[in-house]
């Protein structure tokens, strides 16, 4: 669900942003504009040869969510709901990123910033919230343990 959220979000932004000037809501605290990213996170990494983009913003942080996947699926039993979402979350985000350096020749969409009082975010986009979110749930909830309760009957 997240991943295609993500999918029709930047095929949005695509059609609706591309090329033209950004569109401000919430008396210019949200800002929709189209950029795309072929680094990492604020651009880290965007000077890297296209060898060594795959290899570094694609495969490793593929072989990355394999392995998050591959533990969480093992550990399902002895999460929360909540701890286990927000694995979900991470790995959604972070597949939704790589799909579209592996299908856009390392080009990643973002299309969002929030600017609080001059404060602002890097342009950002849904993938980027559902890792975020994850991340901070995961932080929150890293020692939530399963509760097994037996029901009386």
């Amino acid at each position: 669900m997240f991943i295609g959220c993500d999918r029709v979000t930047k095929d949005l932004a695509k059609e609706h942003l591309k090329n033209k000037p950004s569109v401000s809501y919430l008396g210019n605290t949200i800002h929709l504009i189209y950029a795309e990213n072929t680094g990492a996170a604020l651009n880290l990494g965007d000077n890297l040869s296209k060898a060594a983009s795959f290899w570094l913003l694609s495969i490793l942080p593929l072989a990355f969510l394999i392995a998050l996947s591959v533990y969480a699926i093992r550990q399902t039993r002895e999460m929360s709901v909540m701890k286990l979402f927000s694995f979900a979350l991470v790995i959604a985000g972070g597949t939704g990123n790589i799909i579209d350096r592996l299908l856009f020749d390392r080009h990643v969409t973002d299309f969002m910033l929030v600017d609080v009082h001059g404060v602002h975010t890097g342009i950002f986009n849904f993938a980027d919230v559902c890792v975020t979110a994850g991340a901070i749930g995961l932080m929150i909830f890293h020692r939530d343990k399963k509760i097994n309760k037996e029901i009386p009957v």
